[in-house]
């Protein structure tokens, strides 16, 4: 029995707060995982359920996923932000939360999921997306799933004592 979007190595399952909360709140605290992301703040226990609460539930401008192995081990989570039908755009981002699964091919995998869904499934035409540009796992990550460069906009963000760079990305849907 198939469930959620599958891919090589992952699927992409909706969020369940059974078995993806407490991963949520670990990963979120971790400096490690936090490191490149846009949240680099403590995460309590009672904002992550909230979080939960607003994204169990399927609403027309996100769409958010957990990311899991075949095997059913949870990774990390990836989704599509400020959805705009008119437009047939949205954002997009990722996280794979434990560093042991880190370099597998699971996010870069994740992304290509991701984005067939966004075009197959929401008829999306227009993917947007960021990434620090010191985050080279992730920029490789992007161009090998097909996102081409927009620019760099410089010191975009203050990350852990300096501006750092963000490389914006696109991807156009080859379904027209």
């Amino acid at each position: 029995m198939s469930y959620g979007w599958i891919g090589e190595k992952v699927r992409l399952v909706p969020l369940d707060r059974e078995k993806h909360l407490e991963n949520a709140i670990l990963w979120l605290n971790d400096p490690e995982v936090t490191r490149w992301l846009l949240v680099d703040i403590p995460i309590t226990r009672l904002q992550e359920e909230r979080y939960f609460e607003e994204n169990m539930v399927a609403r027309e401008d996100r769409v958010q996923f957990a990311v899991e192995t075949l095997g059913g081990e949870h990774i990390g989570f990836t989704g599509l932000f400020e959805i705009n039908q008119r437009h047939r755009s949205c954002r997009s981002g990722i996280v794979i939360g434990p560093p042991s699964n880190w370099r597998k091919g699971y996010g870069l995998d994740a992304i290509r999921v991701r984005s067939r869904f966004a075009f197959e499934a929401l008829g999306l035409r227009l993917l947007l997306t960021e990434a620090m540009a010191e985050n080279e796992a992730s920029v490789r990550a992007l161009r090998k799933a097909g996102y081409r460069e927009l620019g760099v906009l410089p010191k975009r963000y203050w990350r852990r004592g300096a501006f750092r760079d963000a490389v914006q990305f696109f991807l156009e849907s080859p379904l027209g």
